[in-house]
């Protein structure tokens, strides 16, 4: 035989120089769940690993993330149900926590950080959607404005980067047309490219207690079926302005991730969502998986399908285990 492909993967030495992805803490985010309060880090039952913090206790946390070279945070608030009307009035309320939380933080960390918001109704809205409801209707234009005085309070309280993850049509011209409007011209928006209606997301709506309390979310979320359509979501929202591209969840789509990476020239993002993390987890503390090799391999996988930025809960757990020499 004139070729033979194991002579390149005999050694350890000729494994790493021919390795073709290459995955670095830095291209990782780690969500952080908020909770208005003081002292408080409740485990999240169905996401072991993964707590409601209140703002001191994030920071606590994300001092240790800092320390293990992980910079970049997506925040995410878990809001009480009194604080919830139709037109999520409370999310841009200067008594906001979760504003509040994005000003400590910056205060405490200042460019050691950057921090990602999230721009839906869903967390504020009685009716868990997000978008602004009518009888059984989302209704989009309607929604648009919320959700640029969102992202503009968002943006005042310190945020580097937005992230309008409603699935609005139109909502990233919007936002930046308001930004701009506004003078936070340097602020990104982290569009929400190609958001499915995936099962992936219950344990992610147990944090934030932000399940629909009528129907679903198949009007505004992509079908699962659909590929092409995720060009189309893309063409609209690079048209519109924005920074980078994010498909969720992840390991169910990583031909979307490919396909959009391949068609753009902006940053692509993939959302390594609670449900994939959770199964993972859940396998390996029944003992059928090891966790340190599987969870490499998985973030690795999101990778090599072409995400430059991966949102993950095991961020920090892949970057101690960097630390620590096992990758």
């Amino acid at each position: 035989m004139e070729r033979r492909p194991r002579r390149n993967r005999a050694t350890a030495f000729s494994r790493g120089f021919l390795k073709e992805t290459h995955l670095s803490v830095s291209n990782l985010v780690q969500p952080i769940f908020l909770v208005d309060g003081k002292g408080i880090r409740d485990e999240v039952k169905s996401m072991p690993g993964n707590f409601r913090m209140s703002t001191e206790e994030a920071i606590k946390e994300m001092q240790s993330c800092v320390g293990l070279g992980i910079g970049s945070f997506i925040l995410f608030p878990a809001v009480v149900e009194e604080l919830k009307d139709k037109h999520a009035t409370y999310s841009k309320s200067p008594d906001n926590f979760y504003l509040k939380a994005f000003t400590e933080i910056k205060a405490h960390f200042g460019d050691l950080v950057q921090l990602i918001t999230d721009v839906a109704m869903d967390p504020y809205s009685s009716d868990g959607h997000d978008g602004l409801v009518e009888g059984d209707t989302i209704l989009n234009d309607e929604t648009l404005p919320i959700l640029a005085e969102m992202a503009l309070a968002q943006a005042k309280a310190g945020a580097d980067i937005i992230g309008p993850s409603d699935m609005m049509d139109g909502r990233v011209g919007y936002i930046r047309d308001t930004l701009d409007e506004n003078g936070y011209t340097d602020v990104g928006i982290l569009s929400y490219t190609a958001k499915y209606a995936s099962a992936f997301y219950g344990p992610f709506r147990d944090a934030l207690d932000s399940a629909p309390k009528k129907g679903d979310k198949k009007t505004y979320q992509m079908d699962p079926s659909n590929k092409r359509e995720a060009l189309l979501e893309a063409d609209l929202d690079f048209a519109e302005g924005a920074d980078m591209m994010m498909v969720k969840p992840a390991l169910p789509y990583l031909d979307i991730i490919h396909v959009l990476k391949e068609n753009y020239d902006i940053p692509i993002a993939a959302y390594n969502v609670s449900g994939e993390c959770s199964m993972l987890t859940a396998a390996c503390q029944n003992g059928w998986l090891d966790f340190e090799k599987a969870m490499p391999e998985m973030l690795m996988s999101i990778r090599r399908a072409g995400a430059d930025v991966i949102i993950t809960y095991f961020a920090k757990a892949y970057a101690q285990m960097v630390k620590d020499g096992k990758i």
